[in-house]
């Protein structure tokens, strides 16, 4: 029999509802308030006034072929850092979960990168693959190949994957890992007894046992591409070469306090907003179907 907890009185709930409340609202419900609102003007060079545009500035957005670039560029990149970070998690994952000497301190190791922020994971890759003095890089030239992300668009998305998808295995392969153990043993061993190997194990039993984790890693590390990723981008390419890595986080940024458009800026915020909101609901509308709980 499922047990509710009931409150006598409404103090004592909204003392406990009350912090988060504040800071969803001062951190994130304000700040997209004012984003839809700047959206609707235009400052003057010198930010002493602002004139009303309406919706001029997401007209201009939708002819501007570099903002609409960038649409695919994070389509592809999103997608990568998602399938890189996730696929190699899960193999992680599955190979901790098969050891029995020294497993808590190979766990460690692999859960380490998790600590290092986005922009110091950035400059560490950054000085591997640095075209003039990386080690990566120089190795490369040894065997024939010269390396330079500063004018290659494909090396330079390549980098930017690995040093986004490297800071994200660790949280993913927490939670298959959690997930792996908490599958039960005598359904894998009554698998094994039948004579299905590793891999027809994984495939029938485990890994649709493990789709509830996969959707929320899903959700999350498609949000993580489109935000969170800002610090690798800027500290490795700054956007180049050519915009080649200009995501729509990065974007907002370069337009609005490098180029100083804030109409421009704050417009691409909602759009930003609304294109990552309607990926969510997809994701939890049809997907979620697909998931065995």
């Amino acid at each position: 029999m499922e047990k509710r907890v009931t409150f006598k009185g409404w103090l004592l709930p909204v003392m406990l509802l009350g912090p988060q409340m504040v800071i969803t609202i001062v951190f994130f419900f304000l700040p997209a308030g004012q984003a839809i609102y700047q959206s609707a003007f235009i400052p003057d060079p010198f930010g002493l006034k602002t004139l009303y545009v309406g919706f001029e500035n997401f007209e201009f957005l939708f002819t501007d072929p570099y903002y609409l670039a960038s649409f695919r560029t994070t389509a592809i990149f999103s997608g990568l850092v998602t399938l890189v970070s996730m696929g190699v998690a899960l193999w992680l994952a599955l190979m901790a979960d098969r050891i029995i000497k020294g497993s808590s301190v190979y766990r460690t190791l692999l859960v380490w990168p998790y600590a290092v922020a986005p922009a110091i994971a950035g400059v560490l890759w950054l000085f591997m693959f640095n075209p003039n003095v990386g080690l990566v890089s120089w190795y490369l030239e040894q065997v024939g190949y010269r390396w330079n992300h500063v004018l290659n668009d494909a090396e330079a998305m390549g980098l930017v994957v690995v040093a986004s998808s490297w800071g994200r295995i660790s949280y993913n392969f927490l939670f298959f890992l959690a997930g792996l153990q908490a599958i039960p043993k005598s359904v894998i061993e009554a698998a094994a007894i039948d004579g299905a190997h590793f891999w027809k194990r994984f495939w029938t039993i485990v890994f649709p046992l493990l789709s509830p984790t996969t959707f929320f890693l899903l959700v999350v590390n498609i949000v993580y591409a489109f935000f969170e990723t800002f610090g690798v981008i800027h500290t490795i390419t700054s956007g180049g070469p050519k915009q080649a890595t200009t995501i729509l986080v990065y974007k907002v940024y370069s337009d609005g306090f490098v180029g100083q458009d804030l109409g421009s800026s704050a417009a691409q915020s909602v759009v930003l907003l609304f294109v990552v909101g309607v990926l969510t609901v997809i994701q939890f509308r049809y997907i979620e179907r697909k998931v065995h709980y």
